[in-house]
């Protein structure tokens, strides 16, 4: 008798097709949906710089290299020109004020001033003369008014003598008249000398003063003249060393040629070059910082030079308190020059990402260490170690800060 076979209804054909329909419909899920669809790059992780994002004390500072020169120094030049006929000394040599440095010789400014001496010699002695006709002529009129009054005690005597011989009639009206005219005219006389005298005094002593400032005028022109020719001897205008001398006997200097230099042992100050854009934000008493042998030294700006040149101005900075034993003249040392005071900041290192990035954007570390991916942030102030973070990172967090070059535009790095 046949039997009804009942009919399977879940064949294990029907469960693999059943199963193979939904990874299929998965799959086109996923890749509509759930696929990542940001663009990638496979990197070797050993060609990337990998650092930490760390939160720390950050300073804004430049570096700017300062040169080492005496604070205080003296140019020497020479006042007059000549042939240098003896050199004393040797650059470098430690000098006392008034210690010889070279010999000029000046044949023509010798001569002249031979000649201009023996004019002014000429000239003190006229007026000297001068001087003492004045002194004659004060005594000429004094032995004038002595004789005058000598003949007024005379005629004073005949008039009186006659005036009473005319009373008892024993002279002539004319004998007595001439004798009245001789003591008037004599008294007349003696009132006109002493008021010449009075203007002759005067005229004189003013006289006398311009002959005397004109001889001391002449004797200052004098010295100047023989300081002239002391010039020629140069010499050192104060204690010091003596550097930037470059001389040889024979040469040729011209006048105001610049010979060398006194530096002055009080001291040395830096002369620093900084980038012109800096300048709106340097200022007097701007301090500045470097280390040597295991010391820390600290500055400011003493003065600044507004002048820009070549893209640079310079500005001088001295110590604050001693310097280093071992700086020499002309040593080059690192400053940092400081624009703002340490403040608590996240921090990144600085790296060759920022040419690529211009620091909106860099690649951020996955916890798990398989790739990098973008991230917009924004950064601060920078210093030549580090950049400040504003936004987009946070302490703890690591970073590619290694040149991106060769990179594109991948939205995200993949570490092999």
């Amino acid at each position: 008798m046949d039997r009804p076979i009942e009919k399977k209804r879940w064949t294990l054909k029907k469960i693999i097709t059943i199963i193979a329909i939904a990874v299929f419909i998965f799959f086109l899920l996923y890749l509509v949906l759930l696929r990542d669809k940001s663009s990638r790059l496979y990197i070797p992780v050993n060609q990337v710089s990998i650092t930490l994002v760390t939160k720390d004390n950050f300073q804004e500072f430049i570096p700017v290299d300062g040169v080492v020169l005496p604070r205080n120094t003296i140019y020497i030049d020479a006042v007059q020109g000549g042939v240098v006929e003896k050199i004393f000394v040797e650059d470098g040599s430690r000098l006392k004020k008034g210690d010889p440095i070279l010999k000029l010789s000046n044949t023509s400014l010798e001569l002249s001033y031979m000649d201009q001496e023996t004019r002014i010699y000429d000239a003190i002695n006229n007026l000297q003369n001068s001087k003492i006709s004045l002194e004659e002529s004060k005594y000429y009129r004094q032995k004038e008014i002595v004789q005058l009054e000598y003949d007024i005690d005379k005629t004073k005597t005949d008039f009186r003598r006659s005036q009473e011989l005319y009373s008892e009639s024993l002279i002539s009206t004319k004998e007595f008249e001439d004798a009245r005219r001789d003591y008037e005219l004599n008294l007349k006389q003696l009132e006109l000398s002493l008021r010449l005298k009075i203007l002759d005094s005067i005229a004189n002593a003013s006289r006398a003063i311009q002959i005397d400032n004109s001889v001391e005028r002449m004797h200052n022109n004098l010295q100047l003249l023989k300081d002239n020719i002391e010039n020629l001897t140069i010499k050192a205008p104060a204690d010091g060393i003596l550097s930037s001398f470059n001389s040889e006997v024979g040469q040729t200097k011209s006048p105001g040629g610049h010979l060398g230099q006194i530096d002055m042992e009080d001291g040395f100050k830096l002369q620093a070059t900084i980038d012109e854009r800096y300048i709106s934000r340097v200022y007097k008493g701007q301090e500045a910082e470097f280390d040597l042998d295991k010391v820390n030294y600290r500055l400011h700006i003493n003065k600044i030079y507004t002048n820009v040149s070549q893209g640079s101005f310079l500005v001088d900075l001295l110590f604050d308190g001693d310097y280093p034993a071992s700086v020499k003249r002309g040593q080059t040392i690192q400053l940092k020059l400081e624009f703002s005071n340490p403040t608590e900041s996240v921090i990144i290192k600085r790296g060759g990402f920022f040419q690529e990035t211009g620091g909106n954007w860099i690649y951020v570390v996955d916890p798990s260490g398989k790739f990098a991916a973008k991230r917009q942030i924004r950064l601060g102030r920078q210093n030549s170690y580090y950049y400040e973070v504003l936004e987009g990172l946070d302490p703890g967090e690591k970073v590619i800060t290694s040149s991106y070059d060769g990179f594109g535009d991948k939205d995200k790095l993949v570490f092999r």
